[in-house]
């Protein structure tokens, strides 16, 4: 894992959005984790090949991706990259498009499924991407499927609400700490 962090960090390009300190092995190890937990068969270096692509490819640039998968494939040679079944999730996801009338294409259904493993190991996060490349419709289609499938052990009904970032101040959206009160 700090091999990968250490050559991504000197042959991926520089973006600010980019990690690899502690917070990002910190993100890893409990990728890792819950994989364990739902796979405990699975052989370490299947779960870390996961864990690593899980945490790290939602985040990179179209033009790095190949230079992390070569990366991987020299530090994981022979490994077979585990196949997830999403099940239920995926069988929705696909339902969930036809009500929003999206096309469930692969491409964006595998946006779907970053943004949920996504969200399994990270507390708050933020979707970027250019106007029109379906940020929007993503979420939507994450939260209308998981509503859909509640009554499953894993899944809870989503709620999500729109703010304007212009609209309030900063530590408010990010939080701040008060040195006269001393309170978050």
């Amino acid at each position: 894992m700090v091999t990968t962090f250490r050559l991504n960090s000197e042959q991926l390009s520089s973006q600010d959005h980019y990690d690899y300190g502690m917070r990002a092995v910190k993100s890893v190890i409990n990728a890792a984790g819950l994989l364990k937990r739902a796979d405990p068969e699975m052989p370490e270096d299947q779960l870390l090949l996961r864990a690593l692509r899980d945490v790290n490819v939602p985040k990179f640039l179209k033009d790095d991706l190949p230079l992390f998968e070569n990366i991987i494939s020299d530090l994981f040679p022979g490994v077979e990259r585990p196949q997830i079944d999403y099940g239920a999730l995926m069988d929705q996801m696909k339902l969930s498009c036809a009500v929003l009338n999206k096309q469930p294409t692969e491409p964006f259904l595998a946006k779907i499924i970053q943004l949920y493993d996504t969200i399994q190991v990270r507390h708050g996060l933020m979707i970027v991407g250019p106007t029109g490349g379906g940020k929007t419709s993503n979420y939507k289609a994450l939260a209308h499927s998981m509503t859909a499938i509640k009554h499953l052990e894993k899944y809870e009904k989503v709620n999500y609400h729109i703010l304007n970032p212009k609209s309030i101040k900063m530590g408010q959206m990010y939080g701040d700490f008060d040195p006269q009160t001393t309170e978050w």
